[in-house]
């Protein structure tokens, strides 16, 4: 089969796991929606107790959880590409480290919804602009010194966020820790995360031949005519915009910037043509099914979103790492 069409089935596929994943959030629930019910709130027939439900609650929180795993998960192949690192995910330079540091702040101040989420929008630009400051502070910029910097950023933040939670009042505390852990149950407006996906995908994708050749080495990328400093500063960027915006509207959310990439790679390849949709709509795909069983597993109780994509994420990343060594020799 050529690899064009190959690619398109495979986008394909992924888009229809996209609608298959909302359809079942939707449906999902500890109060029971068929599907007839779920098409007809959506085209404004059913103004019950079921349209209210899909409309105000399931699907705005189903669109939020689908925009923030589409950006996770570009920002990781974003920075994986960046770094020249398999291992490189969303919150490998500190940027979800600012956000915690921000967000816990404003639930320890009594902040509401909106307040936290400015807060946590504040705090992990402002780690983006530190890391970015400290490791182009002479002038020289290694995918090492990045790396570290951001790693060195990322405890620091994790001693504050430390820090406040040992003084936390005990009424705070579990607020705290749901948005540790990944929450989407306050994500009512996905607008922002929606807008933040499109035009990450729309930003990245007429550079895709650049970053084809910036995996290839920056020496190689340089000698093609690839601008290599501005692209890297553009994708720093792009991932650490993305990643704040995700963030901000889920919490700290692990493994789907680096599990997805991954996964895709092994389907696709490493042609960032396909490979960055891709990941978006895999990404996306992963935190709503992921978030559809938080909410239903222990009904009416919620589980943190972020407990689940750990879950999932684990034993796919120790296979990932076994199947490599099993590849090497």
């Amino acid at each position: 089969m050529p690899t064009r069409r190959r690619a398109l089935l495979i986008l394909a596929a992924l888009a229809g796991l996209a609608v298959v994943s909302l359809a079942l959030a939707l449906v999902a629930g500890s109060v029971k929606v068929g599907f007839a019910d779920v098409v007809a709130a959506l085209l404004g027939r059913d103004d019950g107790v079921a349209g209210e439900i899909v409309r105000n609650l399931r699907l705005p929180r189903a669109l939020a959880g689908f925009a923030c795993g589409g950006v996770l998960a570009i920002a990781g192949a974003l920075l994986q590409v960046l770094l020249r690192n398999p291992l490189a995910d969303p919150y490998v330079l500190g940027v979800s480290g600012g956000a915690s540091v921000g967000a816990i702040l404003a639930i320890l101040l009594g902040a509401g919804v909106l307040g936290i989420n400015v807060a946590s929008f504040i705090g992990a630009l402002a780690a983006m602009v530190v890391v970015f400051g400290l490791a182009h502070g002479d002038g020289s910029w290694t995918q090492t010194r990045l790396l570290l910097t951001g790693v060195i950023v990322a405890s620091g933040c994790g001693a504050l966020v430390a820090l406040m939670l040992a003084v936390a009042p005990d009424d705070k505390l579990r607020g705290m820790v749901f948005w540790l852990m990944g929450d989407l149950s306050q994500a009512t407006n996905p607008l922002l995360g929606l807008a933040v996906l499109a035009l990450v995908v729309g930003a990245a994708l007429p550079f895709a031949r650049e970053l084809n050749l910036l995996t290839r080495g920056a020496d190689i990328a340089q000698t093609l005519g690839v601008q290599v400093a501005l692209l890297r500063r553009g994708v720093y960027l792009a991932a650490s915009i993305a990643t704040a915006a995700a963030v901000t509207q889920a919490g700290s959310i692990g493994f789907v910037g680096l599990i997805v990439p991954h996964l895709v790679r092994l389907a696709v390849g490493n042609d960032q043509r396909v490979l960055l949709p891709a990941s978006a709509l895999a990404g996306g795909s992963l935190l709503v099914v992921a978030d559809t069983l938080a909410r239903t597993l222990v009904a009416p109780q919620q589980l943190p979103v972020g407990v689940l994509t750990a879950l999932i994420g684990v034993p796919v990343f120790l296979f990932l790492l076994t199947r490599d060594a099993k590849a090497r020799h």
